[in-house]
């Protein structure tokens, strides 16, 4: 019984030395400041056995170079930012992250495209990484997870060729010129030259 009434007393003790430190501003939440070498290995560990465990039911699919074209578009807009790609720095919002978004083309030699596609999916709490679920679904991920298995070999100018080559392709891609859209830089009267309603006379 005494044992237990220790336990109970050093566990009480610990909650409220943790909530008073919670509570007293010492820790340092700042982007520009780096975890600790504690910190950042209790997080990245957490994290890696999170995304191992949860993806392991993720069935992936056909993962080929068709599925890998439609992709390129979507990375270049929901990946590239943050992540850089082949021949691109990340952008200024990438740049100031903390943790630092991992490069992608050594992420996809150390996860697998299930563990892509549940992180890409799902996101991860605390780093940046969105939930692209929320606003996608499955079918849009996987040809993004595809692009990104592509990544390793992948240099700057095969790179724009694939952007250039999956234009029209992706749930971001720009849609082409629809011919029967009027040009908001034509005048009323230049847009229908025998329309004649507006006309006063």
């Amino acid at each position: 019984m005494k044992v237990v009434k220790v336990a109970v007393s050093l566990v009480a003790v610990a909650a409220m030395a943790a909530t008073g430190f919670a509570y007293s501003g010492l820790y340092d939440v700042s982007a520009s400041s780096p975890h600790s070498s504690l910190v950042d290995w209790l997080l990245s560990t957490t994290s890696r056995a999170s995304v191992n465990r949860h993806a392991e039911g993720v069935q992936v699919p056909d993962l080929d170079d068709a599925m890998a074209l439609a992709g390129v578009s979507d990375f270049d807009a929901m990946c590239a930012g943050c992540h850089g790609a082949p021949g691109q720095e990340p952008a200024a919002m990438g740049q100031g992250l903390n943790p630092p978004a991992p490069d992608l083309a050594r992420a996809a030699t150390e996860l697998t495209p299930a563990e892509i596609f549940w992180v890409t999916k799902n996101g991860i709490k605390m780093t940046g990484m969105p939930s692209w679920g929320a606003t996608h679904d499955d079918n849009a991920i996987w040809p993004v997870v595809a692009f990104i298995g592509r990544l390793p070999g992948l240099d700057a100018d095969q790179y724009q060729m694939m952007l250039a080559n999956a234009q029209g392709q992706g749930h971001h891609a720009v849609a082409a010129p629809d011919s029967d859209v009027a040009d908001p830089n034509k005048s009323e009267l230049e847009s229908d030259p025998n329309d004649h309603s507006s006309h006063t006379h």
